[in-house]
């Protein structure tokens, strides 16, 4: 395998990497070199397996650093920032920023049996599961703790354009986080940086599997899908991989399906 990356003073900053699309983009990621922080959240009884996820990226050879901490939380993303831009130093920069968080409200809108959906609940996910994005876009840019050619990329999914039920505020989210990378692509197109969003199919995560209906969802992927399979949290790590590559340079401001086809019907 060709480490690309190597030598080359390059990390990637993955919000939400103890588990799914994350973990499994820095495994790939590490593979051919880079360099892996990761921001996660999780409780005490989840660190042992955890560890041993993160034991495996650093068996790669690579520097590895996790914070277990709050990405929403202003002061904490901030004290983040510092404390990264003091292990970088001068010559080492991020040169890919992934977006992979989960936090929001599964609530129906209308319903006699369950806790409607709510103004706060709205608040809480599009600020978590999409303006954040900018959050830390902009504490990382300001930090200058970018690299040349950096890249921005985040996890979407086809609820961006799709009403599924108790998915409204989530949607929402989705919607904002296309519209926000499309705005950095343009407004940070002088220094180098570009972004893009990867519309991930249908992956068997715990994030999936708190969409209420879930089994149903992927019964009928089943169906649905092309090449008869789910998509998995790989698939989406090779294509981040593709996107960090300098052939990929010229690719921003979009939305990128992998799902193998699922899109299509």
């Amino acid at each position: 395998m060709i480490k690309e990356f190597t030598d080359k003073n390059y990390w990637a900053l993955i919000l939400g990497g103890s588990s799914g699309l994350g973990l499994a983009t820095a495994k790939k990621l590490a593979k051919h070199g880079m360099n892996i922080c990761v921001v996660h959240r999780n409780p005490r009884m989840q660190e042992e397996a955890i560890s041993k996820e993160f034991k495996i990226i650093e068996q790669e050879g690579i520097r590895f650093k996790a914070f277990n901490s709050d990405a929403f939380h202003q002061q904490k993303r901030e004290a983040i920032v510092q404390e990264l831009k003091s292990i970088l130093g001068e010559n080492q920069k991020i040169k890919v920023l992934v977006h992979s968080v989960a936090k929001g409200n599964l609530k129906p809108m209308v319903s006699d049996e369950k806790a409607e959906l709510q103004h706060d609940d709205f608040t809480l996910t599009i600020q978590a599961m999409g303006i954040s994005l900018y959050d830390w876009t902009k504490s990382i840019f300001e930090a200058q703790l970018f690299a040349a050619d950096a890249r921005i990329l985040s996890f979407t999914s086809e609820g961006n354009s799709k009403a599924w039920q108790s998915y409204a505020a989530v949607s929402a989210a989705k919607a904002t986080l296309e519209a926000i990378t499309r705005n950095i692509a343009l407004e940070f197109a002088p220094y180098g940086i570009k972004a893009n969003c990867i519309q991930a199919g249908v992956t068997d995560t715990t994030s999936l599997q708190m969409i209420p209906g879930s089994e149903q969802i992927i019964k009928h992927t089943l169906k649905r899908n092309p090449n008869k399979r789910l998509t998995t949290p790989e698939d989406v790590a090779n294509v981040v991989y593709l996107l960090t590559k300098d052939e990929a340079a010229w690719i921003t401001g979009t939305v990128i399906p992998v799902d193998g086809g699922e899109h299509l019907i």
